[in-house]
């Protein structure tokens, strides 16, 4: 029955953000494959601009009042279109935006246009980036695992914490070798966890894996590593963000034997923003 009541909207709304053109922009996912650009601020930024409302066929609007947040406009009529300027200024914006897998954390300007029938509601999302330096310590993780009187390695990475931009370096050194290693790799998984005890969800998202070593290693050989994160889509680490949802990360080191089995050890970074020179 809804479908012989529903009547094409005699509105087009049109927001523009002040200075949108000059900001830096990011791709942001959407239903169905597409995709939209949506422009960069920074928390403390304020956000301005203008919402244009325009009558298609020069009919008549009655509405009851437009409004962003706050009202913009008071209830009236239109025959034409009008433009409204906004400005949210010192808009704190704590966290920084988020697209994962069961998640999104966004910020989006809201124009909604009140009418008797129905309002007429329209979105427009900006993104967030946030620089949110981590503790001064930042120590190296070094571990000695393995199995025993079969293999017996050393692993070192130089830091704990890395910004979006940094390289891993750290090395491998082969203590004891007594199983036959076919290759190792390295790989960076994203741990997205969402929603609280007893409804818990975890989602793990291999951001990328390369190969550090092809063939068997002997005692006392080292393996150097050097990873360039500038090439890959991470985000910085989220930890229980309003008590809802986490994003952490973690380096992982698997070694595969010529029966193909695995031997893994995962450890933790921490993945920050600093300002782009």
């Amino acid at each position: 029955m809804a479908s012989f009541f529903s009547f094409a909207q005699p509105i087009d709304v049109d927001i523009r953000l002040s200075s949108e053109s000059e900001r830096k922009q990011v791709e942001i996912k959407l239903e169905k494959d597409e995709k939209e650009l949506s422009p960069v601020y920074f928390d403390g930024e304020a956000v301005g601009g203008q919402v244009t409302v325009r009558v298609k066929d020069g009919k008549k609007l009655i509405h009851e009042g437009i409004k962003v947040e706050f009202e913009l406009a008071s209830p009236g009529e239109m025959r034409q279109a009008q433009t409204f300027n906004f400005n949210f200024k010192n808009v704190e914006k704590q966290y920084e935006s988020y697209q994962g897998i069961n998640v999104k954390l966004r910020y989006f300007l809201r124009v909604t246009i009140s009418r008797r029938m129905a309002d007429v509601v329209k979105e427009k999302d900006i993104w967030v980036h946030s620089y949110r330096m981590p503790p001064d310590s930042n120590n190296s993780i070094k571990m000695e695992v393995g199995i025993e009187d079969c293999l017996h390695i050393e692993f070192e990475y130089n830091k704990s914490k890395y910004h979006l931009k940094d390289v891993i370096v750290g090395k491998i050194y082969f203590l004891l070798v007594r199983i036959k290693i076919k290759h190792m790799e390295l790989s960076i998984i994203r741990k997205e966890t969402t929603g609280a005890p007893p409804n818990l969800y975890n989602e793990s998202e291999t951001i990328t894996k390369f190969e550090i070593m092809d063939g068997a290693p002997v005692r006392g050989e080292t393996i150097p590593i050097r990873l360039f994160l500038g090439g890959f889509e991470l985000t910085p680490t989220f930890r229980d963000v309003n008590k809802k949802f986490s994003a952490r990360y973690f380096l992982n080191l698997v070694l595969i034997d010529e029966e193909n089995r695995r031997y893994f050890k995962q450890n933790e970074i921490t993945i920050f923003r600093i300002p782009e020179n």
